[in-house]
């Protein structure tokens, strides 16, 4: 038995998903549970900072022109995927963290001065380097149809996010689509860990990207 693997990323990012998924022999919907658009934002004087923090490809594609005026900043991204947007757009990638924003901070020196192009829902970090958080996009949560909800049993959802896993059992459960019906593959044990208990399964991918989480759930996808 191969179980359908369920999309749960906005677009665009939900397509690029869903072409990885059938690349890799699986079937796979796409079943959104947020809408990310741009928030409005003032670029700071560059001079100020010594790099740019990105750790979501969608503050590369919502940053808008103010983005530009950032060019000459280095960038530390977190995750492969933002790298390649940031360097797509134009920007000098000078670190990719394979982990999460805590782990590319933790060899930054407390007197560099960075500046996070950011969601306007993220986790809060208290690095002293971090000296300033700018919202540049945002990502609206969207209510399934009761029809969308039921075509998630039997089906592993991808995980991209503590705010979709947190979503997804909000969603499933007022629908009354038992937990125990949908097995889970986070990007993180963090990720896997804010979806809470109750699931059929789990597995946790073993880098912070489309391909590993792909195969975390490719293990819970076929049946031995």
């Amino acid at each position: 038995m191969t179980r359908p693997l369920a999309i749960l990323r906005p677009a665009p990012g939900d397509r690029a998903t869903l072409e990885r998924v059938h690349a890799a022999g699986l079937a796979a919907r796409a079943t959104p549970l947020f809408t990310v658009g741009p928030l409005a934002w003032t670029p700071p004087d560059p001079a100020a900072f010594d790099a740019l923090v990105l750790t979501s490809a969608n503050a590369v594609r919502h940053g808008g022109p103010g983005l530009a005026m950032l060019a000459q900043l280095p960038v530390l991204a977190v995750g492969p995927q933002t790298a390649a947007a940031a360097a797509a757009a134009g920007l000098t990638v000078a670190a990719t963290g394979d982990s999460d924003l805590a782990a590319l901070l933790a060899g930054q020196p407390p007197q560099q001065r960075l500046l996070w192009l950011a969601g306007q829902d993220r986790t809060a970090s208290t690095h002293p380097a971090l000296r300033q958080v700018i919202p540049v996009y945002a990502s609206t949560p969207r209510s399934l149809t009761a029809a969308e909800a039921e075509s998630l049993h039997g089906s592993v959802a991808l995980l991209h996010s503590a705010r979709a896993a947190q979503r997804l059992g909000t969603e499933l459960d007022h629908h009354r689509v038992p937990r125990g019906t949908v097995r889970i593959a986070g990007l993180s044990a963090a990720v896997a860990d804010a979806a809470g208990p109750g699931w059929a399964d789990r597995a946790i991918a073993a880098r912070p990207d489309d391909t590993a989480l792909i195969a975390a759930a490719r293990r819970l996808a076929i049946d031995p």
